[in-house]
């Protein structure tokens, strides 16, 4: 049986393109149940699969959240989305967490305000899959399907926090994004269309039927999107509001349902 070590382990990520190899080479260690998983594990990440999928979960605003392979793996700018939401959100809170990938916005969201009342939507079966372990974990429940079609309709003008991290790269800019996303990633997660806003224009057009009077419907786009954005939610009766936070190179609209 091959015995693969640290430094082995170190060398062979770091042939491989792995810029944190020694991080990486510790992740795989402790994931690893048996020498030989190790092994198999080593030359998935070697072949170019993300971490996150070798070893079944990453680290989302200090909670350990579960990723499936194809799963849309939750970038950490999109942290700064989640901040702002706790900052409007208020325990008790109903929130719905659209497009959900893993479940890890409305997880953390769980997780810092107790009490909240907690729904998740996804049309791809293997991120609701996936997001019924971290929503279910923290007490939600996981609807699959398209946007808002298989939410109960009792959650209509009931929704304080509506989270989206709706795919927003333009179809044109798949091709230049790095090979972890493109080739293992579902592209559903990643296409927003022509201009990347196409599932954003979907939501905020909707949004006003489901939210609460006052209620927050929150989204990440690129910088370059952000005014578009903005009269994308103007257009749909929403009041909106820019936030960036330049470290992370995010930004969020934040669009309140006027009462």
């Amino acid at each position: 049986m091959e015995i693969i070590t640290y430094d082995r382990l170190v060398a062979g990520l770091r042939a491989a393109g792995c810029v944190f190899a020694e991080d990486e080479a510790r992740m795989l260690m402790s994931a690893a149940k048996s020498p030989v998983e190790l092994v198999a594990m080593a030359d998935q990440r070697a072949l170019g699969h993300p971490l996150e999928h070798v070893i079944g979960w990453m680290e989302f605003c200090g909670l350990r959240i579960e990723v499936d392979p194809g799963v849309f793996i939750p970038r950490h700018r999109t942290e700064f989305l989640v901040r702002r939401a706790t900052e409007i959100a208020q325990s008790g809170d109903v929130v719905v967490d659209l497009c959900c990938g893993t479940g890890a916005l409305g997880a953390v969201l769980a997780a810092e305000l107790k009490g909240i009342e907690l729904y998740a939507v996804d049309i791809d079966p293997r991120a609701a899959q996936c997001a019924r372990r971290n929503i279910t974990a923290v007490g939600g429940h996981v609807f699959e399907g398209d946007i808002f079609e298989p939410l109960p309709v009792t959650l209509l003008n009931r929704i304080d926090i509506l989270l989206a991290n709706a795919p927003y790269v333009p179809t044109e800019a798949i091709e230049l994004l790095p090979s972890e996303a493109r080739i293992h990633e579902a592209r559903l997660a990643l296409d927003g269309g022509e201009d990347g806003l196409d599932v954003l224009r979907r939501v905020a057009l909707e949004a006003p039927l489901w939210l609460s009077p006052g209620g927050h419907l929150l989204v990440e786009v690129s910088e370059r999107q952000a005014l578009q954005a903005v009269e994308i939610f103007a257009r749909s009766g929403l009041l909106p509001t820019v936030s960036r936070f330049e470290e992370l190179d995010a930004t969020v609209i934040v669009g309140m349902r006027l009462i």
